[in-house]
């Protein structure tokens, strides 16, 4: 009975589908999950940011022991060498040329036409294979591509090196005979395995596998969870019941599917992410005391940080003490801890004293006083409240305008003295700059918070 060999490409699908980008041990549990149900190869998501990635897939590569693990290299050589580095020491590596094959996609995403993606096929497959044995290309889009192009792809991918052709149905509106009949023709036209990576978007990614593996393929690419994809618990009760019909068999642990699909849901759906954060949705952020240095650093990212390595420890230090005592830390409290850890920078300024006066009938006044070396600076200005004008006031004393990207003002404790907490994000050059500031003032809390934003910019410009 032929063997069907399963790709799992759970952590590529939900790397596309959730805003909330997934923690490291969740995709490390993903990825483990996968091969104790036997999956046979699993895809990695493309880098997006290296110096994260690569120790995550780095850390993956070691845990996995037996299934393939595989990566895709982009549009360019510098791509191919990317990936390598990050599962080079991988047990079973694999590096996946992923290109599209249908015109639209060719144009409207590359802007090539049908010869020069031919070119660049050969040329990234080629790289590809001088840094690796094992090479697989994907056509992707295949079902609306011209089935002559489709031919002369995968063949070329053939001649350059490629080890394994991936089919791949992005539309999802095809019907099983017909994406089993584009199959076909594929696997006559080249003398390595064909995979596919069918679509469920119309309920019929079951009948289009098995449509498939009647035809001839070797492998099917699935998902523990996740929308519009051939699902694993799906495929394998499928096959236990026809598989003898149509003489295949999948090596998937059947009988233990469900109830590990079950349990690695329960690991990675938060709900707990929040909503009420300045910082926009997209950037939603919940770190525990599992997460690591490149969870860290993938939030401060997302925060608009770049953190040096070095912040980057203090910060996650901090992390670990708060979390072993609140569970965990949200967008707020992250960038809190930033403020608090990262860049500690040498007071330029020391902030002495203000005064303000403030009125619903006319203009806040304030007036600061600040240290520098032996020299003592004074600002007087107005503006719209105490913490406006102090601000404008301190702009005065240094005589310089930042950005101010984000303010905020929260209770530490309660009753009514309680003790405030301000943070700063000061804009310079592009780049971040966060202060905070503590105390039963709260005008004096801002001024504090804002100075440490400012130590940190001169700091840095020095």
């Amino acid at each position: 009975m032929k063997k069907i060999k399963i790709v799992d490409v759970t952590l590529k699908k939900l790397s596309e589908e959730r805003e909330v980008s997934l923690l490291f041990r969740e995709k490390s549990a993903i990825a483990n999950n996968a091969e104790l149900l036997g999956a046979n190869a699993i895809e990695l998501p493309a880098v997006k940011n290296y110096r994260e990635d690569s120790i995550i897939y780095k850390s993956i590569s070691q845990n996995i022991q037996n299934a393939t693990l595989a990566i895709p290299v982009g549009f360019s050589k510098e791509g191919v060498s990317i990936a390598w580095e990050c599962i080079k020491t991988a047990k079973n590596p694999r590096l996946q040329v992923e290109l599209p094959v249908s015109t639209i996609q060719m144009e409207y995403a590359y802007h090539v036409k049908q010869e020069k993606m031919l070119v660049k096929i050969a040329e990234l497959v080629k790289e590809a294979k001088s840094y690796c044995s094992d090479v697989e290309f994907s056509a992707l889009d295949a079902t609306r591509a011209n089935v002559d192009f489709l031919v002369s792809a995968v063949q070329e991918a053939e001649k350059s090196g490629a080890t394994s052709i991936s089919i791949c149905d992005n539309s999802g509106t095809s019907m099983p005979s017909d994406f089993a009949s584009l199959v076909e023709t594929v696997i006559n036209a080249v003398s390595i395995p064909v995979y596919v990576s069918v679509s469920d978007r119309i309920n019929m990614g079951v009948a289009s596998a098995i449509e498939s593996i009647s035809k001839g393929v070797c492998g099917l690419k699935c998902a523990m969870i996740g929308k519009d994809v051939l699902l694993s618990g799906e495929i394998s009760d499928a096959m236990s019941v026809c598989g003898a019909k149509i003489g295949a068999e999948i090596e998937l642990k059947s009988t233990k599917i469900h109830a590990s699909i079950d349990d690695l849901l329960s690991k990675i759906s938060h709900k707990s992410y929040e909503t009420t954060s300045s910082i926009d949705d997209g950037n939603q952020i919940l770190l525990d005391d599992q997460s690591t240095l490149a969870d860290v650093m993938n939030s401060a990212i997302k925060l608009g940080y770049d953190l040096s390595d070095a912040d980057c420890g203090n910060v996650y230090k901090a992390l670990i003490t708060v979390c072993e005592k609140r569970g965990t830390v949200g967008a707020k409290e992250f960038e809190a801890l930033i403020a608090s850890n990262a860049m500690q920078a040498p007071s330029t300024y020391h902030f002495e004293s203000y005064t303000t006066t403030s009125s619903n009938l006319s203009k806040s006044m304030s007036q600061v006083t600040l240290k520098t070396g032996d020299e003592t600076i004074c600002g007087v200005a107005s503006g719209d409240g105490p913490i406006d004008s102090a601000f404008r006031a301190i702009e005065q004393c240094i005589g310089y305008h930042y950005e101010l990207d984000n303010f905020e003002v929260q209770s530490v404790t309660e009753g009514k003295e309680a003790l405030g907490s301000a943070l700063v994000r000061l804009r310079n050059n592009g780049k971040l700059y966060s202060g905070n500031g503590t105390s039963t003032d709260i005008v004096g809390a801002s001024i504090r918070a804002y100075i440490n934003a400012v130590n940190k910019i001169v700091a840095e410009e020095a």
